[in-house]
């Protein structure tokens, strides 16, 4: 069992060691939390009481948490950040120490809400990382590199194609039905939450889908997939994936290009183009305009 005073520091009262001895074998022994979350949740935690130690001036113990106030708590989250973490770090600290205060709450230890009034800051959100228009390109390219099947090379082309074409997700692309796709230059794509939106087909990907069912061995009735397997089933995402994997491998592209990265590469170009941001954000399928404006980060 994990021991919380192998590093802690000697600044402790004796109830607070054991009842912190306590919620470690509670982690490790009935939450059994992976080594790497208990360290964090460790972590995290002496850094309070080593800052508690230094802002009440006294040695950190149950009676001095039981007193403490919202201003407390908030103190430490401001140190934090002025510590240099991240959001999504102080929020995971945050969290580590609600989970102490409900264990010592639960057990008795001691009865603090203050905690709770504490807001968590808000993970600042990933800035989408794009393809340039050349990389996009080189990869829709190298689509047929990794199959010696006629309809296959046809297939991926098609799907890449599609994602970077239409900005689809992975899962909007390979959920349409032979049904869905008439040639026409729009379709009508049901997206996340059931959410229906219609997005326009460009020529060239009209052309690849057309010659990848000409080339498909697999019937055209309506509601089969658009976009098959090997076996005749409806293709696995992984399998977009894995060669996307490898054709950033074969010409040396960034980790970041994956199938979704032609999703952020169709609104980052439309965007440098001229694009109005609302209707990105409607072709997108984006509930809010502010998950929109991430992609004028860029």
């Amino acid at each position: 069992m994990p021991k919380i005073n192998q590093v802690i520091t000697p600044k402790i009262t004796n109830d607070f060691r054991l009842a912190l001895e306590d919620w470690a074998s509670w982690l490790t022994n009935e939450r059994r939390i992976s080594k790497n979350t208990f360290d964090s949740y460790r972590r995290d935690i002496y850094n309070f009481i080593n800052f508690i130690n230094e802002y009440k001036g006294e040695i950190p113990s149950l009676s001095i948490l039981n007193t403490l106030s919202p201003t407390d708590f908030r103190a430490w989250v401001s140190s934090r950040i002025t510590d240099g973490l991240s959001r999504s770090s102080v929020a995971r600290a945050v969290s580590s120490l609600r989970n102490l205060f409900r264990f010592l709450d639960f057990h008795g230890h001691i009865t603090n809400q203050s905690l709770a009034v504490i807001k968590t800051p808000s993970p600042s959100k990933p800035i989408p990382k794009p393809l340039t228009e050349i990389e996009a390109l080189e990869l829709l390219r190298h689509a047929t590199d990794f199959s010696s099947n006629p309809w296959v090379k046809a297939r991926d082309t098609a799907i890449l194609t599609m994602l970077y074409g239409s900005g689809l997700r992975i899962s909007e692309a390979l959920n349409l039905n032979q049904g869905d796709f008439s040639g026409n230059q729009v379709i009508k794509i049901v997206g996340k939450g059931q959410k229906e939106r219609v997005v326009p087909v460009l020529s060239i990907v009209n052309q690849r889908i057309e010659t990848y069912r000409n080339l498909c061995p697999f019937p055209r009735e309506k509601n089969k997939p658009l976009f098959y397997g090997l076996r005749g089933g409806r293709l696995n995402p992984r399998i977009v994936q894995r060669t996307v994997r490898a054709i950033r491998t074969k010409i040396g592209l960034p980790q970041t290009a994956t199938p979704h990265s032609l999703r952020h590469s169709f609104a980052t170009h439309l965007l440098a183009s001229g694009g109005d941001l609302r209707t990105i954000q409607e072709l997108l399928g984006h509930s809010s305009l502010s998950t929109t404006q991430m992609y004028t980060e860029v």
